[in-house]
């Protein structure tokens, strides 16, 4: 039994079972929105967004990018990046198939940005 993979679905499984995670993939994937917005159409409380947020970012379900309101200031907004979970059983072994969108040319130049720090 490969220990990596079953913990990996296991991760996942756990990940998508919560349902402000749930809530909040399903919100981005309709458009990208602010922790503030996920707070409000998820009935959730900013802290529990913002930990959801980060958990699915660890897991690169949402992506987060910044925007620049009329005034200047700068803001994050999240888009879902999980596009379908297959899970397969073989030999008695779970695995996870993730799906992901492919990010757009900002969310791929900013990574590559990223990466050379």
């Amino acid at each position: 039994m490969d220990e990596e993979r079953d913990t990996d679905t296991a991760t996942i499984a756990a990940v998508l079972d919560d349902e402000y995670a749930r809530a909040v993939l399903a919100a981005t994937s309709i458009e990208p929105m602010s922790a503030t917005q996920l707070s409000e159409t998820c009935d959730a409380s900013p802290p529990t967004i913002y930990r959801r947020l980060e958990r699915l970012k660890a897991h690169d379900l949402v992506t987060e990018r910044t925007r620049i309101d009329p005034g200047g200031n700068h803001y994050a907004v999240y888009t879902a990046r999980l596009e379908g979970v297959s899970i397969r059983l073989h030999d008695g072994v779970f695995t996870a198939e993730i799906a992901r969108r492919e990010p757009d040319v900002a969310d791929r130049f900013t990574r590559m940005v990223n990466d050379l720090r």
